[in-house]
């Protein structure tokens, strides 16, 4: 297969080059947004196993990412649903003084695994840790370790990245475009590889209202970009970034999207493919109704809504608010690998990993359930009683989160200061605050996803023998999936692992509850008395 480059090549050892670069932009042909279509997605023709849980019988799987949130779900069903597995490589660093061993250690003390270690703790021997790094050359792999993977490994799932928003340019480059390229040369060395699975975002082309399941070319050079992100230093790099990012929102959905032309380039010689989740959240089912580890992104907003220290959140709340389970997420990832390998086809395959098309919630819906269901499971750690507005007016937005974000985390400061401890709610308020800057692209706007690729994985996943077992089926008019109920386990969920905030708390967190609902209610008479009084007085 050709793949068409531009003409235009940056000599990355010549400041000059990044003039050059800059006006590769101004000579990009407005049509030469090529696409790569796959046109065989049929499952007609099987060239494997017609059981996913045989497929992976007797393989030998490396992971990167596994110590984030979707590498400990994928981790966790692989053991459980895949018996058959000889062993599982992790890829992991040393870390904060912990050797890769006790970090290995303290990954399967997470709640993720809790029905592992009950029924089958054993299954645990079969995961090693293997020292490298993804932001290093090479991997940073040993001579010995990189030739065992050589000649040993069947499957790879790539999930190792940087997810900030906020990343600058250069960082995100070397995580997620360049850690991708190592990970790929890695496998194209690869003797017993079956299939490559590369995790990406559905918003790797966010600057797209319409995407379909292709990988877009790139309006530069992609080797170019990669030269002059290693010679040029960060300040000159931070110079070019606007322009290079163009209608991107973030060097998060940039770099993605130069991740998934380099896996096309490579998937002329390993046998590729990318899945495109959209915003990860809380499982639906497996392994724990409501499991979430992390507050990033939208989980961490709406744990702040419960609190009741969020108020106003910058969003169109008509617009459809794409988001998909991690246990979907995880078993797509590993039904993709199956069906790589089983049903060949000429062109690498994207699978768009979203509900918008296929059982939508808006903004509004699902903040009318958070509402619902926050109240109803409160936290011991509420601050104030919940309840927040989406609004499109940034102005407004603005004066609604310095009286109900700033001032009231500047006053609990400066109690925390009289009393002699550490003062934090700001910085925290901040660091909340800048999330919802981060995030206002993605709530502001709508995108329609083509789905034709990941329909056909989940109608050849039904016709396997052991399709329940990886049921990746969200449609509204095939599924049991509901928001109502997703809500409240994601709700209860966040209270659980994130706050660490045991159920047993929820009587006297509903008491506390009562007491801010009117100490909320008396605050707002006084103010109103109070606006009345000067506006009399006049």
């Amino acid at each position: 297969m050709v793949i068409p480059k531009t003409q235009s090549r940056i000599c990355p050892l010549d400041l000059e080059a990044s003039e050059d670069l800059l006006k590769i932009h101004d000579v990009i042909d407005k049509n030469s947004n090529f696409v790569f279509n796959d046109d065989n997605n049929n499952n007609n023709n099987i060239d494997g196993p017609n059981n996913i849980g045989d497929f992976y019988k007797g393989t030998n799987i490396f992971i990167t990412g596994a110590t984030g949130f979707v590498g400990k779900a994928l981790v966790e069903k692989l053991l459980r649903s895949c018996d058959g597995i000889d062993n599982i490589y992790l890829l992991m660093r040393d870390k904060r003084g912990l050797c890769i061993e006790q970090r290995l250690k303290d990954l399967f003390k997470n709640p993720v695994f809790e029905k592992i270690r009950d029924k089958n703790p054993d299954v645990f021997q079969k995961v090693k840790a293997i020292n490298g790094d993804v932001s290093l050359p090479n991997l940073a792999l040993s001579e010995i370790d990189r030739i065992f993977l050589w000649d040993n490994i069947d499957v790879v799932f790539h999930s190792a990245a940087t997810v900030k928003f906020n990343e600058d340019l250069k960082n995100a480059m070397l995580l997620n475009t360049l850690g991708t390229k190592r990970v790929l040369d890695l496998c194209k060395e690869m003797k017993k590889l079956k299939s490559f699975v590369h995790v990406s975002t559905a918003f790797s082309n966010s600057d797209k209202t319409h995407i379909k399941e292709t990988v877009y070319k790139p309006a530069f050079d992609l080797n170019s970009i990669m030269n002059c992100m290693d010679i040029l230093p960060k300040d000159i790099v931070e110079m070019l970034s606007k322009k290079l990012l163009g209608k991107h929102p973030n060097t998060y959905t940039f770099t993605k999207a130069l991740a998934e032309y380099l896996v096309l380039e490579y998937s002329s010689t390993i046998p590729a493919a990318v899945v495109r989740p959209s915003i990860i959240t809380a499982a639906w089912k497996e392994p724990i109704p409501g499991w979430v580890d992390n507050m990033s992104g939208i989980t961490g907003i709406f744990m702040e809504c419960g609190r009741g220290t969020i108020k106003s959140i910058i969003c169109d709340e008509k617009y459809v608010m794409d988001i998909i389970p991690v246990d979907v997420v995880v078993n797509t990832i590993i039904t993709a690998g199956w069906h790589t390998h089983a049903y060949k086809s000429k062109m690498m395959r994207v699978y768009n990993c979203v509900t918008g098309g296929r059982n939508p919630v808006t903004w509004k819906r699902f903040g009318e359930l958070t509402h619902k269901y926050v109240r109803e499971y409160p936290s011991k750690y509420v601050q104030w009683y919940p309840g927040f507005e989406y609004r499109t007016n940034r102005f407004i937005h603005i004066i609604y989160a310095t009286l109900y974000h700033t001032i009231p985390a500047a006053l609990l400061d400066v109690f925390l200061y009289c009393t002699r401890q550490k003062p934090i709610m700001l910085r925290i308020s901040n660091k909340f605050y800048h999330a919802l800057e981060a995030g206002k692209f993605f709530s502001t706007n709508e995108w329609d996803f083509d789905t034709n690729t990941f329909e056909s994985l989940a109608n050849a996943v039904k016709h396997t023998e052991d399709g329940k077992e990886f049921n990746i089926d969200i449609h509204q008019n095939t599924s049991d999936f509901d928001w109502d109920q997703y809500v409240k386990n994601f709700m209860i969920g966040v209270r659980q692992y994130v706050l660490k905030d045991d159920l047993s708390s929820l009587p006297s967190a509903k008491a506390k509850l009562n007491r801010l609902y009117w100490f909320q209610k008396v605050f707002q008479l006084i103010s109103v008395f109070a606006l009345v009084r000067i506006a009399t007085s006049r």
